[in-house]
């Protein structure tokens, strides 16, 4: 699973907006998603994914929420 994908999973099955490093520590204790280094996935790398996809990701009232 890609980053993006598990940031969309997270957020579609929680049904609310999250916060970057609420999405972060899902994402590292569900093991979702696994770098390359092995190293715990950060907010930052969230904050940067969401930020690249505009089309799939909204950011408001400091919440990250899928595009409807």
């Amino acid at each position: 699973m890609k980053l993006e994908e598990a940031i969309v999973y997270l957020l579609a099955s929680s049904g609310r907006g999250m916060k970057t490093d609420q999405i972060a520590r899902e994402i590292n204790e569900r093991k979702l998603y696994e770098r390359w280094d092995h190293e715990p996935v950060t907010s930052k790398q969230v904050y940067a994914v969401v930020m690249s996809h505009p089309d799939t990701f909204v950011k408001s009232e400091g919440r990250i929420r899928l595009m409807i």
